[in-house]
């Protein structure tokens, strides 16, 4: 699809077209060198070598990775976490822990953060969804295909176990009649393999659909599969709910439910994923103002929100954990998948509390595991004219936001009904936004 958009452009400018990297055809091709491996099961790859995948609680079917590889007389362990998962994700089992391991190459995300312990999340989700429609209003929930979409279908299901007051029950009934779209073609089949694959959910939830309560089926949820169908909402009136990807709000059909709703005082914007900062989803988030949706410009006048809880990642602590876990303890750890700052307070944290060493490898380095930890190469990236040319191009956008936002600040800060709180998160963010600018400076 990409392939075809650009290869449009390039006859309009009498350009040469390009091929595809790669076809439908040669996706479903792929699919027959693939095999399926049961968690717990050791698999042999060569006689040196052989590996074990274990539940790693973040996504269905995610794992953690043993793997042993013997040289001569000594045989090596390491252990990859990939992402690591939540000990309270209703619908999947928590991470397995590993008893043993030589080096341990751990995920960072939420490195130097700790989640929120929200019990009240899925009442907060009620309250929040029950007034917009009050309102007549849309709720938009940006949310990744697979894991939190399936969720937020398990929270609604299970919202009627939380209390039983009238109030309650009126916001219950109001949610109940509302239609809830799931609007992403990706979504819809990851939904229907957590279906056929409901021997992996946690086990109190195995015993309620046991007695015929199934978390991912309820009254007013639809699927939306064809674009027209997607269409379709943003021209309707009825307030709805629409869960749609990208979580971060890059791609995909969620772009033109914001572009439909941000504008919208009624409507409500809940957020229930990370956002990466750079994505239009960390700007709404953070108070955008103004934000550029297909190349143009929408005031962000809906209701926005964002509920902490439903991260597929372990925080600080659930790292820390999993590093605890250990009847013997790793050697050497490397960290990965994580943003600078993330890593480097984990490490601190990690060498301080355990004192085991930790390294954090850059990109094309490669490390010898021996008793001294030894980098033997490095491949130096190339950046692209491509890149560089994006790199000016965020410049020229961050010099116009800057001013917008000197404009909004002020603005804001004159208003005599500011809360002390409300100015105390401002300056919080501005300094916040000066250690960003000043780490690039300092290169």
């Amino acid at each position: 699809m990409e392939n075809e958009w650009k290869n449009k452009k390039r006859v309009r400018k009498g350009e040469k077209i390009l091929s595809p990297l790669y076809t439908a055809e040669d996706a479903l091709k792929s699919m027959e060198i693939f095999k399926p491996v049961q968690y717990d099961e050791i698999v042999e790859v060569t006689p040196e070598i052989h590996f074990r995948l274990n539940d790693a609680g973040h996504m269905l079917g995610s794992s953690i990775i043993e793997l042993w590889v013997k040289e001569g007389d000594k045989e090596t362990k390491t252990v990859f976490t990939g992402d690591l998962g939540n000990n309270d994700i209703p619908l999947l089992d928590s991470p397995t822990m590993i008893d043993s391991c030589d080096y341990l190459v751990m995920e960072s995300t939420y490195g130097s953060r700790k989640h929120l312990r929200n019990d009240e999340k899925a009442e907060m989700f009620l309250n929040i969804v029950s007034e917009t429609l009050d309102n007549k209003g849309t709720v938009v929930i940006p949310s990744f295909a697979v894991g939190r979409t399936q969720e937020i279908l398990y929270e609604i299901n299970k919202l009627k176990e939380v209390k039983n007051d009238d109030e309650f029950r009126r916001k219950y009934k109001t949610l109940m009649k509302a239609s809830v779209y799931v609007d992403s073609p990706l979504a819809i089949s990851a939904t229907e393999v957590f279906r056929e694959n409901t021997n992996l959910f946690e086990p109190e939830v195995i015993e309620e659909m046991q007695k015929g309560d199934n978390p991912l089926e309820f009254p007013g949820l639809k699927f939306t599969r064809t674009a027209d169908e997607s269409k379709a909402l943003n021209e309707s009136n009825e307030s709805s709910i629409i869960i749609s990807a990208s979580g971060m709000c890059e791609v995909g059909r969620i772009k033109h439910h914001l572009k439909h709703n941000i504008w919208n005082p009624q409507s409500t914007i809940l957020f229930v994923g990370y956002q990466a900062p750079g994505t239009l989803g960390y700007s709404i988030v953070n108070g955008a103002k103004k934000v550029k949706i297909f190349g143009e410009e929408f005031a962000v006048n809906a209701r926005i929100e964002y509920i902490e809880g439903y991260s597929g990642h372990a925080d600080q602590d659930g790292l820390m954990n999993f590093i605890y876990s250990f009847i013997n303890k790793p050697k050497h750890i490397f960290l990965v998948h994580g943003e600078a700052q993330s890593q480097e307070i984990l490490k601190d944290k990690i060498e301080t509390e355990t004192g085991i060493q930790v390294t954090i490898p850059e990109f094309g380095e490669t490390y010898d595991v021996k008793e001294q930890i030894e980098m033997i190469n490095k491949i130096e990236r190339k950046v692209s004219k491509t890149i560089k040319s994006e790199i000016l191009q965020r410049l020229e956008k961050l010099k116009e936001e800057l001013v917008d936002m000197d404009n909004y600040v002020k603005e804001d800060i004159n208003n005599e009904n500011l809360r002390d709180e409300d100015i105390f998160r401002i300056n919080e963010k501005i300094k916040d936004l000066e250690k960003q600018i000043l780490r690039v400076i300092e290169g």
